[in-house]
């Protein structure tokens, strides 16, 4: 099984979108947290299910009810390790980094 390690970014992503959503559906704030969660450990027995990006990075879609978010990654597999470097929603135009 593939470790899995977010970089710092990823409590900030996790905080704004959290934000977003309980700003704009409450009700559904938390469970969305957690199914983009569910879905980024997905890497552990997949590492490589995410498309190839730039960089050797990779990008996880994560669909959840009617919108989506995108989990950008690197799989390094001397290590066996995905380090997560971002998340955000696919309306975003770009990740925070």
């Amino acid at each position: 099984m593939s470790r899995i390690v977010l970089a710092a970014q990823v409590r900030v992503d996790f905080d704004r979108i959290f934000d977003f959503l309980f700003e704009h559906a409450p009700e559904f704030a938390v469970a969305r947290i957690e199914a983009i969660i569910a879905a980024i450990d997905i890497l552990q027995t997949s590492p490589l299910i995410g498309r190839p990006v730039a960089f050797g990075q990779r990008e996880l879609v994560i669909a959840t009810g009617s919108s989506g978010y995108l989990a950008l990654y690197r799989y390094d597999p001397v290590q066996d390790t995905a380090f997560v470097l971002a998340v955000r929603s696919q309306r975003e135009l770009d990740y925070k980094l």
